[in-house]
């Protein structure tokens, strides 16, 4: 799944904060000083035809994108920039050792995210240190291949787009594009599984029929069931964490998570991917999962399915269910009923009624 990010600039009082906006500026800065012009990168003799092949295609889709949604199209996608690395940033995610439950990064007018972004890998990994030494908590950190600004910038092609395939890059591109028409302040989990779910139907709309829409779908159906089986394993540790209760220690909880891992995790993971004939490729079989590489599993897979549910209530195509978020968005804040807007739209499910009594 590719993730996004959003680079903060503005200022706050904190010291550390301060640090952090100035690093993270300069770094989008550099982003933006080094995208060239498609035009150019196109006409270079130097860059492979392949590379200008992805080029072209980002730009199909993004003509697509707001063809489909009948927006006049932004000056996103217009350069590209070539990376140093495989990554563009790096996540830190932070839980507590004895619950899976994501810490929140609080910013000044941008709310809460339950991760905080860093361009360069060095970076991640001594702010993870600090928050192991200094707060005590447990981090994960996930390299990520491409990110949205929100429209805040002109975000660049990125060169680790390239090491995605046609069907792939097409998804992640109408995935960080519908962050640039809709973004909902402090529900990290709903904007994301909204473009989740909108990246993935409007894959369905561009490759209709297509043998390569087929083989992606049977592959996304599989990791899907894959996803799945995860949950269900990391509530197995839930459930042991919540039976101990108060009586665990973050010692014991470290080692509880490392014998599950090692004895039950993974052992599943291989044999159930296995049985999915699934490619290595797509498989979750990694050998640092801890408590907060799976508090960000659970942070991206919790919503989605009743995303779907409601558009198929509502019986609405993707362009008249983002016309209907919005207009449920301004009927949110003008009367906030709910505490969020995830509750607001859980309210208009409709729940099936109970079967009739036979007695």
């Amino acid at each position: 799944m590719s993730q996004w990010i959003l680079i903060l600039s503005f200022i706050t009082s904190g010291c550390s904060m301060m640090s952090y906006l100035t690093e993270q500026g300069l770094e989008q800065a550099k982003l933006q000083w080094n995208g060239r012009n498609n035009e150019e990168f196109l006409a270079d003799p130097n860059v492979t035809p392949e590379m200008k092949k992805k080029v072209i295609l980002v730009e199909e889709y993004k003509k697509f994108f707001f063809h489909y949604f009948e927006k006049k199209p932004t000056d996103i996608y217009t350069k590209t920039t070539m990376l140093s690395s495989n990554a563009v940033t790096y996540l830190v995610i932070a839980s507590p050792h004895t619950k899976i439950v994501p810490h929140e990064f609080k910013f000044p007018f941008m709310g809460s995210f339950p991760y905080i972004g860093f361009f360069r890998k060095e970076s991640a990994e001594d702010f993870a240190k600090d928050l192991n030494e200094d707060d005590n908590l447990v981090t994960y950190i996930r390299p990520v291949y491409a990110y949205s600004t929100l429209g805040y910038f002109e975000d660049r092609i990125l060169s680790s787009f390239f090491h995605y395939d046609d069907v792939e890059l097409a998804e992640l591109v109408f995935h960080e594009l519908f962050h640039t028409i809709f973004f909902i302040k402090d529900e990290v989990d709903l904007n994301e599984n909204l473009a989740n779910l909108f990246g993935k139907e409007l894959l369905r709309e561009y490759f209709k029929g297509r043998n390569e829409l087929l083989y992606y779908l049977s592959i996304e159906k599989k990791k899907d069931l894959l996803s799945k089986r995860v949950v269900e394993l990391i509530g197995i540790l839930q459930s042991e964490f919540l039976k101990l209760g108060g009586f665990i220690t973050d010692v014991k909880a470290d080692q509880l998570t490392e014998r599950f891992v090692r004895e039950v995790f993974l052992p599943d993971m291989k044999s159930y991917c296995q049985t999915l004939e699934l490619p290595e490729k797509d498989c979750e079989i990694k050998e640092d999962w801890n408590q907060a590489a799976f508090a960000a599993f659970l942070t991206y897979e919790e919503e989605q399915d009743f995303l779907q549910k409601l558009q198929a209530q509502l019986n609405l195509d993707l362009k008249q269910f983002h016309q209907w978020l919005n207009a449920e968005y301004s009927l949110f804040k003008e009367k906030t009923k709910f505490e969020s807007f995830t509750e607001h739209l859980k309210s208009k499910l409709k729940v099936p009624d109970a079967p009739a009594s036979t007695h």
